[in-house]
């Protein structure tokens, strides 16, 4: 039987009130980070400065040159055609590309600060082999989540916008996009898809946790495939006639085959465990 960790005793189990105030200080402190991790991604560009004969990159205050800007200016230059131009069609299109762009940032950077900051509140009341799990859980997330933006950024995007080019050259229209909706659509395609990659990591931890066992996932693979493309159709942009989402829901129907292989993995460990 797995026993709980004795971190804190029954006897010295706290209030209610003292479980608040430590979200309250946790949640600050993570909040903290994410709003310094923006300042500096927004208001702070990066420059050399040269001292004994090396180069040293520090920061400066710098709206108009920021570390977002140098990001969006890599965007256009890597998934917009060359024929295709932006428009910024409202005024502050600008500005809020770069908050868009530093609040992605900002929350990648902070992640870890977040992360620890959850774990420090809720890891008391873990017994150990959730504490195992848990633990095990943060480097495989990062790493599919990493993948899935890395996916959407070099495969997805660029197959997009050249569709539209084609599409809009066809008909004779001139091809321009708002400079908005171009970052929006580049931030969002990379998180959601960044997420949707997390999809064995979700199967394996279900069977970790004992809730579907990994045969389950083997004798219902066609649902799983199902699956895959209903959450392809979700999170595609739905305007290049069902290429993005056919390939969003081949790789999701490939991840979810790894699924199942590390469904049985996550039994075996399972039963290590003793659980």
């Amino acid at each position: 039987m797995t026993e709980r960790t004795n971190e804190l005793p029954k006897s010295q189990e706290r209030p209610l009130l003292e479980h608040l105030n430590e979200l309250i200080v946790r949640a600050r402190r993570a909040l903290i980070s994410l709003v310094i991790a923006f300042v500096i991604f927004f208001f702070f560009g990066v420059t050399e400065v040269s001292f004994d004969g090396f180069n040293f990159p520090i920061l400066y205050p710098n709206l108009f040159n920021s570390i977002s800007s140098h990001f969006i200016e890599l965007f256009i230059h890597t998934e917009l055609p060359p024929q295709m131009k932006l428009l910024n069609l409202n005024p502050f299109d600008t500005l809020f590309s770069a908050a868009y762009v530093s609040f992605f940032l900002s929350l990648f950077i902070a992640l870890p600060i977040i992360v620890h900051e959850i774990w420090g509140f809720v890891s008391p009341g873990l017994y150990e082999h959730e504490k195992r799990m848990a633990r095990m859980i943060v480097l495989p997330a990062f790493i599919l989540f990493a993948a899935g933006s890395s996916f959407a950024y070099f495969v997805i995007i660029p197959v997009m916008m050249k569709f539209v080019l084609i599409y809009t050259t066809t008909l004779g229209v001139e091809p321009t996009l708002s400079l908005r909706a171009f970052i929006n659509t580049v931030m969002s395609l990379m998180l959601t898809v960044g997420v949707a990659f997390e999809y064995p990591l979700v199967m394996s931890m279900l069977t970790l946790a004992g809730v579907v066992k990994a045969q389950s996932w083997r004798k219902n693979w066609r649902y799983g495939v199902l699956g895959a493309f209903i959450i392809a159709w979700f999170i595609s942009p739905g305007t290049t006639g069902g290429v993005i989402e056919t390939t969003i829901g081949v790789t999701l129907s490939t991840l979810y085959f790894v699924g199942v292989a590390a469904s049985y993995l996550a039994e075996r460990k399972r039963k290590s465990w003793g659980i």
